[in-house]
């Protein structure tokens, strides 16, 4: 599981470069980062999104040997970047390749109105990883119309045609991934997890009978393939070597055999090993013993994540997306932390959760705060800011799990600038203080709390199946809310201050449930467009606990909707009990993981997280017209580049940045190219 943004840090987010006319390499400018320098965070900002870089803390202090761990599982997850733009759309790779040779050759006039909406569809297109808005799911519009487009391919001597052009313009394939109540999901999801006519009635009943050898640790049935339909029949192709995408999975294999070669040490080595058998063979058993040891391999300064493993992109949370995170360890973070890992029991213990839904012995539970070294696939150019992994239940309950926060990455949304956004939404004066100094903290502690405790909480009634089979299309966002309310629940408990973790409990608890109401319910809308539903997992979820909370207060005033000069603001005025009323709302978002209730779970998210009160929208929206950072954010990479010696070895490896967010995208599709435009 990933945490997208939470507080503070979703307000942080929310605050042209000249085309190449020939493929030559981009310019990589060397940045030294020294303490003393000043780093420029911000790249480029277009549409709704704004670039910014990262740097890598304490890569210097690595030897040699971690450098080059770090390098080759970083080219790893690079090369089978191009996976994760064919799962999310059919034609995706041949648009992108034949948008790329436009944005390289033409030599038109680039100073009009119709080339610069040209190049902003492009860079959006690249930040999503193809043509569907990477949070919204809806269809990018270009600001330019089809002439113009076939005259930039008849110019550039560049072929487009087909359903792969007339879908930039045309209504097919409006969405990505359609959660909508009451419609066939599937078939009306362009996700490319499934072919053309497949159903949800199909894929349910495909799954269905699929049996686990053993019931107590069921197999992640579809978590890595495509389901089809030949002649009527179903089938899935597999993605391994010799299978779907098997290019680029041969060379991710041969990275990650570099990467073994290199270990930190044996039980590293060993998860590195069963990954790769994984990738040759796409045998999920194999899957499954490669998460309990790269699970239990917690020893060493370099960890990873990759493969295909969160299932937000398929409606019914089946298939996993390609992704991958490469980090560097944060001791002095991780060592302060780790006292919540270390309270891991006393947490579940003492949570409102009904009895036969705690676990009684929380296992395996590892925190640390890590930098990052790079990231491909789902992860990127939009990250999360937090993982907790693996996501088998069983797994969790008898091995344990790995919770990172990216504290690099956290640090840069700090450093990119605010957008006085803050100013605009906060009730009063004391909530703005309240903000200011406790804000970040309670942030940081809320991821922590979040993935750490929160998705590690909680077990299954016996015999009660998967998520995914229970709660089909409302899993992940009932998973994401209850890990939010995990930490919500906590963030205003005085044990926080007792572990030492912060020195004024009840401040930092005050600050975090002001920044979660005024998100939940009024800031984050700003990502919406006038009239449209909430369909985004995590945005669902932070408007089905707010909305909730709120609702379930208002006797009490809990929760006060306050109008000033003719400003909507939502004020706390009884902490105590908006603490309780977040306590009932995870022991009954626990129940319903944990007794498979489905009718609960849609009745929860449908009637509090998926409609929009189209008055405070629109008032939002006005609202937020004088600021003009983007609501999105997302990162360039820091490019690793070795050093060789006469004999081919290497001997240094230098962190460089690129210059720019285009230089990039051209870079990777250039150097990564190991798909077919059609898979």
């Amino acid at each position: 599981m990933k945490l997208k943004s939470i507080f503070t840090i979703c307000l942080i987010a929310l605050f042209a470069l000249s085309c190449k006319d020939d493929a030559k390499e981009p310019v990589i400018e060397d940045v030294k980062e020294k303490a003393e320098a000043k780093f420029n965070y911000n790249v480029e900002q277009f549409a709704d999104i704004k670039i910014l870089r990262y740097q890598i803390p304490g890569w210097e202090n690595l030897s040699l040997k971690e450098q080059k761990l770090v390098y080759y599982l970083t080219e790893a997850g690079l090369a089978g970047r191009d996976i994760m733009w064919d799962q999310n759309y059919r034609h995706n790779l041949k648009i992108r390749k034949a948008l790329e040779t436009i944005y390289k050759n033409y030599n038109g006039d680039k100073t009009t109105d119709s080339w610069k909406a040209f190049e902003t569809y492009l860079k959006r297109v690249w930040f999503s990883n193809g043509i569907h808005h990477h949070y919204s799911n809806d269809k990018l519009k270009p600001d330019f119309n089809k002439d113009y487009l076939n005259e930039l391919l008849l110019a550039s001597n560049t072929k487009l045609d087909g359903e792969a052009f007339n879908v930039i313009f045309n209504d097919e394939d409006s969405k990505k991934v359609n959660q909508a109540k009451g419609v066939d999901n599937v078939a009306l999801s362009a996700v490319n997890f499934y072919g053309p006519n497949v159903t949800n009635a199909d894929v349910e009943k495909f799954y269905a009978a699929k049996k686990s050898p053993d019931s107590k640790r069921p197999l992640s049935y579809g978590l890595n393939s495509q389901l089809v339909k030949e002649n009527g029949v179903l089938k899935e192709r597999v993605y391994k070597s010799g299978g779907l995408y098997g290019s680029a999975i041969d060379k991710v294999v041969e990275w990650l055999e570099k990467a073994q070669g290199v270990a930190e040490n044996k039980a590293q080595g060993d998860a590195i090993k069963l990954l790769i058998q994984y990738y040759k063979t796409g045998d999920l058993q194999t899957w499954d013993d490669y998460n309990v040891a790269w699970t239990a391999a917690t020893a060493g300064n370099v960890d990873y994540i990759n493969s295909f493993i969160e299932v937000y992109n398929d409606p019914l949370g089946y298939r996993g997306s390609y992704e991958t995170i490469v980090q560097i360890n944060d001791f002095d973070m991780s060592k302060k932390m780790k006292v919540l890992s270390d309270n891991a029991q006393w947490f579940e213990d003492n949570s409102p959760l009904m009895d036969e839904h705690k676990k009684k012995n929380v296992v395996g539970v590892t925190y640390k705060v890590v930098n990052v070294a790079g990231e491909a696939g789902d992860a990127s150019p939009s990250t999360p800011i937090g993982v907790n992994l693996p996501n088998a239940n069983w797994i969790r309950a008898e091995v344990g799990s790995k919770s990172v926060s990216l504290g690099n990455i956290i640090n840069a949304y700090n450093n990119a600038g605010g957008s006085g956004r803050l100013k605009e939404f906060v009730h009063d004066e004391e909530e703005f203080e309240l903000e200011e100094k406790y804000g970040k903290l309670a942030d940081k502690l809320h991821t922590a709390l979040h993935e750490v405790i929160g998705h590690a909480s909680g077990q299954l009634n016996p015999g009660v199946g998967e998520t995914k089979e229970t709660l089909k299309n409302y899993a992940s966002t009932l998973e994401e809310g209850r890990a939010d309310l995990v930490g919500l629940y906590y963030l205003y408990d005085s044990k926080l201050q007792e572990l030492g973790l912060v020195e004024d409990w009840k401040k930092v608890g005050m600050a975090a449930y002001d920044g979660y109401i005024r998100n939940g319910l009024m800031t984050q809308l700003i990502r919406l467009n006038l009239g449209d539903d909430v369909e985004e997992a995590h945005m669902r979820n932070r408007q089905w606990v707010s909305a909730w909370v709120y609702e379930k207060g208002k006797a009490d005033n809990v929760i006060e909707k306050v109008t000033k000069d003719g400003k909507t603001y939502f004020n706390i005025n009884d902490y105590d009990k908006l603490h309780d009323l977040f306590g009932q709302l995870l022991r009954e978002t626990q129940r319903i993981k944990s007794e498979g209730d489905y009718t609960a779970v849609e009745a929860l998210v449908e009637g509090y997280g998926v409609k929009v009160d189209q008055v405070i929208h629109a008032e939002v929206l006005e609202r937020n017209k004088q600021f003009t950072s983007a609501p999105y954010s997302g990162f360039v990479n820091p490019v690793l580049v070795p050093e060789m010696n006469d004999a081919g070895e290497i001997t240094v490896i230098k962190v460089t940045q690129p210059v720019g967010f285009p230089e990039q995208m051209l870079e990777y599709s250039k150097k990564y190219n190991y798909l077919p435009e059609v898979n």
